[in-house]
């Protein structure tokens, strides 16, 4: 006979359904620690059969060191907004980036394998995935660290998008913070691609110079002015997607490189931006738009 305490316990401990508890004490013969891993694993097999469906809603988190040395980001997908504001989701994103930054991971596949609450990172996701019934993903991440400077992240619109932005300085104090904030501000604003101009690829150039040409002869401009257009558009849209020719959001009258200079100079030491990272939730990924009336009467169908 299993006494209520002990299905109370589990549930506690597991966050499973009163009745999925209390079968799986019958099942163990009332041992509370096989309980738990009779649960889990059923929790793995209805994480597996979520597994399809499309997770494209989720957050981005960002953890800092104390010490502003190393920091990280990463994005945690699932399929509903919904998911996405829930408190345990948000814990663990949030976790994820720490324990990135903790254990100094380099992929995804290392931190699924990493140790997280007694058990591995993907037992772990497995068994939120069973708790609370979405398919989630952890689908990236990116690490910086630095020696000589600081890491500084931004989150905005509560994990829609966020960035990590290493500065190089050998001087660290609140201005350099407060840059540092600014720019990953700039960076969540702006989307710029590349730091400098003689950061973008050649093929990248080329291929941009491209299009122009053709958009350029569609319009139906001579052949003899079409290269001299192509070249201030070209420099127009460098300027738009290099982060050091972006105008500052915050002012709109100096660039960043300006920025950065007149930090430099208060502080008293020159100001880098070595590395910068941009996520924005769900991008690239492909969601699923579906009917829903055909999709009730395709379920009612199957039936």
């Amino acid at each position: 006979m299993v006494d209520a305490s002990t299905v109370k316990e589990l549930r506690d401990r597991t966050g499973a359904g009163m009745m999925d508890c209390k079968k799986a004490l019958v099942e163990t013969n009332g041992d509370l620690e096989k309980a738990i891993e009779f649960l889990r694993e059923k929790g793995l097999a209805a994480a597996a059969k979520k597994a399809g469906r499309i997770a494209a809603e989720g957050l981005i988190g960002t953890y800092v060191s104390d010490d502003m040395k190393m920091g990280a980001i990463v994005e945690v997908n699932c399929e509903t907004d919904f998911v996405a504001k829930n408190q345990e989701f948000i814990d663990f994103v949030n976790s994820m980036a720490k324990l990135v930054v903790d254990r100094k991971l380099d992929d995804v596949e290392q931190l699924n394998e990493t140790e997280y609450n007694g058990m591995k990172v993907k037992e772990a996701l497995s068994t939120l995935i069973a708790k609370i019934g979405e398919n989630m993903t952890i689908r990236r991440f990116e690490r910086f660290s630095v020696e000589i400077g600081a890491i500084v992240s931004y989150i905005h619109g509560g994990g829609r998008i966020g960035t990590l932005v290493q500065l190089e300085s050998t001087v660290v104090n609140d201005i350099l913070v407060e840059l540092g904030k600014d720019i990953a501000m700039q960076v969540a604003a702006m989307s710029p691609l590349y730091i400098n101009e003689s950061d973008v690829p050649n093929d990248y150039i080329e291929k941009e110079r491209e299009i122009l040409r053709v958009q350029a002869l569609n319009e139906g401009k001579k052949p003899e002015v079409v290269e001299k257009m192509i070249e201030g558009r070209l420099k127009k849209q460098l300027k738009e997607i290099c982060l050091m020719d972006q105008l500052f959001v915050k002012d709109g009258e100096r660039t960043i490189a300006k920025l950065l200079n007149d930090k430099s100079k208060e502080i008293g030491s020159e100001i880098s931006i070595s590395r910068f990272v941009r996520f924005e939730k769900g991008e690239g990924i492909q969601k699923r738009e579906d009917n829903f009336a055909e999709e009730v009467m395709s379920q009612m169908k199957n039936k």
